[in-house]
């Protein structure tokens, strides 16, 4: 056996590191830009944090000692916005609007979605585009004719006491989903064509008819996109006011966000009791959003690490 000489192995090259000035420049730039979005956070934070703050403190106490004192705290004005503004009541009210409204906006806007992104035909885009337009008009520019078309629709008497759509919780719902489909259709039709067509081919071997691969495979798969939008709809839906000023015509049917106006004195505003009875209407919105929240932040970054 002939014996190999040892060769000396030649030394892995050291790793090049970046020049120490351009080390401190980047660190110098992502300190910059933290500091900016501390401050921008601040600065929108500071209106919430604010009425949160005051919402706790007694009206005489700070018209005496003024706002930016220190003391006077109380939970009397979250009880006497409840009973003052009849939350109850307009709680109820924007209940029965929004869930039927955010139900119906998105299974109507996924079977929109799911017939543009399963299915190729000549007005493919320009079904689309027609669902999508919708949202392009202001909701001003649409107020007579639709107060107009609302008001000679006749309904039955236990839809409406009026006899029409208008001061119809109906009519309300109706408007809102009609206004919300066409940019969830968009979202969703979006989302909908990543879904592999393998999928729908192994299903139509299967026999599945279309409705049952829109219900058993393209909603589960979609999950992340519809809580996203759930919480963006009851966020739009639950705070619209414009249309509801324009539809009902009868004050015990107006939403939560009527409320506060009940809260506003005629010759003096108590801005205590009205932070407080904010804080209560924003709390509906907050629940849905930490419930949905890992949907909601997994359904915006969708599509983001795709390369």
């Amino acid at each position: 056996m002939t014996a190999v000489a040892d060769r000396p192995t030649a030394a892995a090259p050291a790793p090049t590191s970046a020049p120490a000035g351009r080390r401190k420049k980047v660190t110098t730039g992502r300190r910059v830009l933290h500091v900016f979005l501390i401050v921008v956070a601040l600065v929108w934070l500071f209106p919430v944090l604010w009425a949160l703050y005051n919402s706790f403190r007694d009206y005489a106490y700070t018209s005496t000692h003024g706002y930016a004192s220190f003391g006077g705290f109380t939970l009397r004005n979250f009880t006497n916005a409840w009973n003052q503004g009849d939350f109850a009541r307009h709680f109820l009210n924007s209940a029965i609007v929004t869930i039927p409204a955010v139900v119906a906006t998105l299974v109507l806007s996924s079977m929109v979605a799911f017939v543009v992104a399963r299915f190729n035909f000549t007005f493919n885009l320009a079904l689309l585009g027609m669902f999508t337009a919708a949202n392009l008009l202001p909701p001003q520019a649409l107020l007579i004719p639709i107060y107009r078309l609302f008001r000679s629709i006749q309904v039955p008497f236990w839809v409406s006491s009026s006899g029409t759509l208008l001061d119809s919780f109906w009519g309300l719902i109706l408007i809102n989903t009609a206004f919300q489909t066409g940019f969830c259709a968009f979202v969703l039709s979006n989302y909908m064509k990543t879904i592999p067509m393998e999928l729908y081919e192994a299903a139509d071997v299967d026999g599945a008819s279309v409705l049952r691969q829109w219900w058993q495979l393209t909603l589960p798969l979609c999950r992340p996109p519809l809580a996203a939008l759930a919480t963006l709809l009851v966020t739009w839906i639950y705070n619209e006011f414009f249309w509801a000023t324009v539809l009902l015509q009868s004050g015990d049917k107006f939403p939560i966000t009527s409320s506060l106006n009940n809260l506003r004195g005629q010759f003096f505003t108590d801005y205590n009791l009205l932070s407080a009875g904010s804080v209560l209407v924003a709390l509906p919105t907050l629940i849905v959003f930490f419930a949905l929240q890992k949907q909601f932040v997994s359904g915006l970054t969708l599509g983001t690490t795709k390369g």
